[in-house]
Order: structure tokens, then C-alpha cells, then sequence
């Protein structure tokens, strides 16, 4: 059973940052590729970043491309995303997913609860 659960949002005004946080709970984690989504009200969830099981290959969105920086740390179970410049449309509820595999799919097996990310104008 694999278990993940995100921390680190927030309120902050825009130009800020934030780094989120998550923590994987089970077996193997250095085993799985890793992502970070988002979903804004109203909207549907969106990708927004990727990360190979050893961390040699990430992929963005092209919307946070430049700005935010996904890594993980296989000795302690943790993936993190450092989000800089953050702008108002950057508002959403980001999850954390795993999934075996590469990251050349958007389909992943487990996700966590969610963060509240924040932006104000």
C-alpha cells in the first residue's frame, strides 16, 4: 500500500514563493516516477510536473516551465516543488501521484489529498 501526503501550501502574494512538499509512505518509492498536478475550482485537473524514478528526467508544463522546480529525495522518501514567481492563475489545490513506470504517462496509481496553494493578487 503506498500512501502520500503533500504540505507546504499557502497564501502568497504573487511574485512569491512556496515550496510543497511530499511525503511517500510504502515500499519501493525509489521504484516509482513521480508528478505533481493541480486543479483550480471549476476547472479540471491539470499536470504541472514529472519526475523519473532517479531524477535524470523532469517534465513541466509549459505554463510553470522556467518557474517551478521538481526534485525528490530518494534516501528519504520526499519529493518536493519549489514554485517561484507565483502569479494568481497558480491557485489550485496541487496533489502529488505516483506511478510505476516512466513519465511519458499521465496515468498514476496512487495520489494524495491535496494542498492549497494560494496566489493573491
Amino acid at each position: 500500500q503506498v500512501q502520500l501526503v503533500e504540505s507546504g501550501g499557502g497564501l502568497v502574494q504573487a511574485g512569491g514563493s512556496l515550496t510543497l512538499s511530499c511525503a511517500y509512505f510504502g515500499r519501493t518509492f525509489s521504484t516509482y516516477a513521480m508528478g505533481w498536478f493541480r486543479q483550480a475550482p471549476g476547472k479540471e485537473r491539470e499536470f504541472v510536473a514529472a519526475l523519473s524514478w532517479n531524477g535524470d528526467i523532469t517534465h513541466y508544463a509549459d505554463s510553470v516551465k522556467g518557474r517551478f522546480t521538481i526534485s525528490r529525495d530518494n534516501a528519504k522518501n520526499t519529493m518536493s516543488l519549489q514554485m517561484n514567481s507565483l502569479q494568481p492563475e497558480d491557485t489550485a489545490n496541487y496533489y502529488c501521484a505516483a506511478r510505476r513506470g516512466d513519465i511519458s504517462s499521465l496515468s498514476y496509481d496512487y495520489w494524495g489529498q491535496g494542498t492549497q496553494v494560494t496566489v493573491s493578487s
